[in-house]
């Protein structure tokens, strides 16, 4: 497919913004103003037969991509019949102009979501900010590419391939389907590479910039940061392979100790402490990190280490207290509005997989489920309230999973609040996945000093911000920066779903239709993809409660109101989004600051109600 993007997706060379001047020995013709008028009019024909041929090819494409669909009359689409339909030959036999034309219309789709290239950073640039400290951006789970080194039969056509996070994955999805599910998913007893495979989480910028071509995540904040004078000796991405658990992370990868190494030669070669810049599901492995970092026979770096090496965390988006939608995923396959993924993704899973397989690989992916949400009752609420509840509401978010009385039976469970539904997930699990979430997470709170102490000793509490504190590194600080104003899924409407050939036997019940739930589903407050109580309430209060802070590191909170641009696809600078906030020129304004030692200037921004919510989570000071 590579070709595909050097034919449809290259940059064509610009054109001229005038006409040259004609050469001395060039011919030159003088006509009247109406025959240059017939000139041009046959030109503008000549263009719309070009684009009749693109119209043409391309809905001869689209034809036969429909009549693979509805010749299969499944829910699930199965396409191992066109294995033999050579896309690649077929792009040999179209005319170059259609292929140029093609060019230029891509082109015009990319300029109409690259607004304010290096803007940010020449802006500041003219303020007098430069590069200070070496900066090291952590990625979430859409931003980390995944590509196959296993040299097996089964895996040499894959080599060097993405199979998670390019049209690589889409391709071997659609074409063979079993094998890509064989690559992707961890060996369940293990929680390792199954026998034969060897998939890695690919490096360097290249690894984070783009997700698939036109789609970008960190490309503008490099950029941003290349006008300020960062280049590859200053900046680093430090990706990771989010389908493993934390633990396992070490294990196979080595991964905590070379971002330790990372980190210890960025300070050397800077003389200046670093800039950890993560987001999403990275700041839930950051946070990790610096347990681990510290911690006697792990990371053995002592109670000054972090204090030492890190001048500012910035979190971009954290789910520190996981992402709800994680549980339906798990739970039944189903992922209404995972940004997590990125639209791309989701379409290719759903419309390819069915729920009982994608429940299958998201299990198989123990990475993902450290984002299931963390607090328990204290933080996400009863049976019969919430903390975000708003006045009026008559569905409590405090019931997360709901069963509507007619479509239950005697048998059905009763309706469930958050920890009452990961302890549904887990009963309802194959033991292999039970094991392995129970061995490597911990979803409740500890109330006491002594309970965070004891827990600093137990790894599978360490991804947990209620369950371990921050690091002694009173001179580090910590910025919070997420997105608000945006529907997010707070809790659902399931139904039973007794099917003999599959064991998934709940779904969500998207008849119900009423009051605040629309489709199954109640939305409540968030940046699309993670709560507002997981984004904020360990910044705005959490983290000021002294057993998870001891050392007072200081936290500032930055909220960024979702205000989408109707004509931008993702939404242009003033996004709120939980990924595309990545392009938002202010957080890279905001970025740049901290990087080049002007954090201190940054003044606090929180316009929704978080520290009206975060009052009412049932978590106090000690007495």
């Amino acid at each position: 497919m590579s070709f595909l993007r050097r034919r449809f997706l290259g940059t064509p060379t610009p054109e001229p913004s005038r006409e040259t001047t004609p050469d001395k020995a060039e011919e030159v013709q003088v006509v009247s103003k109406k025959k240059l008028e017939e000139l041009k009019s046959l030109k503008k024909v000549k263009y719309r037969k070009r684009t009749t041929w693109i119209v043409f090819v391309l809905g001869g494409l689209i034809g036969v991509a429909l009549a693979a669909v509805f010749a299969n009359q499944q829910d699930v689409i199965s396409l191992e019949g066109l294995m033999d339909l050579n896309l690649e030959s077929l792009i040999d036999v179209i005319p170059s102009a259609i292929i140029r034309d093609a060019k230029d219309i891509t082109q015009h789709e990319r300029e109409a979501v690259n607004y304010d290239s290096f803007m940010v950073g020449l802006h500041l640039q003219s303020q007098g900010v430069k590069a200070k400290h070496p900066v090291i951006m952590i990625p979430g789970v859409i931003s980390t590419g995944l590509e196959s080194w296993g040299t097996s039969d089964n895996s040499r056509q894959y080599f060097r391939k993405r199979l998670w996070g390019s049209w690589s994955m889409m391709r071997a999805l659609i074409m063979d389907k079993a094998s890509w599910k064989r690559h992707i998913m961890l060996d369940k007893i293990t929680g390792l590479d199954p026998p034969g495979v060897k998939l890695r989480a690919a490096q360097g910028f290249d690894a984070a910039d783009f997700f698939i071509t036109g789609y970008w995540i960190w490309s503008k904040i490099l950029e941003n940061l290349a006008t300020i004078g960062y280049d590859p000796t200053n900046s680093f991405t430090a990706a990771y392979d989010w389908r493993l658990s934390y633990d396992k992370l070490e294990v196979r990868d080595q991964y905590f100790s070379r971002l330790k190494s990372y980190i210890e030669v960025g300070v050397k070669t800077s003389g200046k402490k670093v800039v950890l810049a993560s987001h999403s599901m990275g700041s839930q492995v950051l946070f990790y990190f610096f347990v681990w970092a510290e911690a006697k026979g792990y990371g053995d770096g002592g109670s000054s280490w972090v204090d030492d090496h890190v001048e500012s965390w910035i979190n971009i988006s954290g789910c520190m207290l996981g992402a709800l939608k994680d549980v339906p995923a798990v739970l039944s396959g189903e992922m209404k509005d995972t940004a997590q993924l990125n639209a791309f993704a989701v379409y290719g899973l759903e419309k390819f997989l069915s729920r009982e397989e994608r429940a299958e690989i998201f299990r198989a992916m123990p990475g993902i489920s450290s984002m299931l949400p963390k607090g328990g009752d204290a933080v996400w609420g009863n049976c019969s309230w919430a903390p975000d509840d708003k006045p009026g509401q008559k569905v409590s978010y405090g019931t997360f999973i709901n069963f509507k009385e007619s479509n239950s039976t005697a048998k059905s469970p009763k309706n469930l609040t958050v920890s009452e539904s990961i302890e549904y997930l887990l009963e309802n699990s194959d033991d292999w996945y039970r094991d392995q979430i129970r061995h490597s997470y911990s979803h409740g709170v500890a109330h006491t000093t002594e309970e965070i102490e004891a827990n600093m000793k137990s790894p599978s509490k360490w991804v947990n911000p209620l369950e371990a504190r921050l690091p002694h590194a009173p001179n580090m600080k910590i910025y919070c920066f997420y997105g608000v104003g945006k529907e997010t899924e707070r809790s659902y409407f399931y139904r039973e779903e007794p099917d003999p050939i599959t064991r998934i036997n709940v779904t969500i019940d998207t008849s119900v239709t009423k009051d605040e739930v629309i489709n199954g589903i109640i939305p409540g407050e968030g940046d699309g993809t993670v709560p507002l109580l997981s984004n904020g309430y360990m910044c705005n209060k959490g983290w000021k409660i002294k057993r998870y802070n001891p050392a007072k590191v200081p936290i500032k909170v930055f909220e960024m109101p979702h205000e989408p641009d109707r004509f931008s696809p993702r939404g242009g600078p003033n996004t709120g989004d939980h990924v595309d906030i990545l392009g938002r020129s202010s957080l890279n304004d905001l970025i740049l600051r901290i990087a080049g030692g002007q954090g201190h200037l940054i003044e606090e921004n929180v316009v929704s109600n978080i520290v009206e919510y975060s009052d009412r989570v049932k978590i106090y000071e000690e007495e």
